[in-house]
């Protein structure tokens, strides 16, 4: 399979296993930078276990992919962080620490990804914190946030290292629907500024309301909307 220069993402003939049983077999896509892909499919399809092991939460075990430059099949632990480095993770259930501030939780993945200079580091809190329209919540802590807000958080978050490509499972999955707009609205002005996005949702609503190339997990392959129809009414 040929790849583009450009994709962030390049999957060759990959098998992606939960536990030990497979779940998608022989999958083949790329993503290339600056695009916006929905990633779509039953509960169970695999949407989540293809996605941790694209940032390597999961190992892969057979077959090809590479993801910001890095090859993900047999990616030493001390590499991972160089990989976070280059990309963004987002989580429908926030995954914030909720004993310690709104800083105190960037700060903390920012170490993880190796920054030391103190000043630097609020400085780019500050950015991220107003790229998402949260200047003043940074010394608030997580439950005095709505839910939205926390989700801006776990999005400014995932910005901190200018990542080539944003992993999203399901962001919007536990916000109302006037605030999972805002939410999409604010992944779809990340997306315009170059960062790619790959994002798992249910939400047949927004697939038709922003129409963007879909990948579908079914009967452990990948359908492309890029390649092959298939109606919105088939995505569960």
């Amino acid at each position: 399979m040929t790849f583009s220069e450009d994709a962030v993402v390049k999957v060759s003939n990959a098998n992606i296993f939960q536990d030990n049983s497979t779940v998608l077999s022989g999958i083949d896509f790329e993503i290339e930078k600056g695009e916006f892909v929905y990633l779509v499919g039953r509960t169970g399809s695999g949407k989540s276990s293809l996605l941790k092991t694209l940032y390597a939460d999961l190992p892969l075990r057979l077959g090809n992919i590479r993801v910001a430059g890095y090859n993900i099949r047999g990616i030493k632990p001390n590499e991972v962080p160089f990989l976070r480095r280059k990309i963004g993770i987002i989580f429908q259930d926030f995954e914030l620490f909720y004993d310690r501030s709104v800083a105190d939780n960037m700060f903390f993945v920012m170490k993880a990804t190796g920054w030391r200079d103190k000043a630097k580091m609020k400085n780019r809190l500050a950015e991220v914190l107003m790229r998402v329209g949260l200047g003043a919540v940074s010394s608030k802590m997580p439950h005095q946030l709505s839910g939205g807000e926390q989700q801006r958080v776990v999005i400014a978050r995932a910005l901190i290292n200018e990542p080539q490509i944003l992993f999203a499972d399901e962001p919007t999955g536990n916000l109302d629907p006037d605030v999972s707009e805002g939410i999409m609205n604010l992944f779809f002005e990340i997306n315009n500024s170059g960062t790619a996005v790959l994002m798992a949702t249910h939400n047949h609503n927004f697939i038709k309301k922003f129409p963007h190339r879909v990948l579908k997990c079914e009967n452990g392959k990948i359908l492309d909307s890029s390649k092959q129809k298939f109606e919105l009414s088939e995505i569960s």
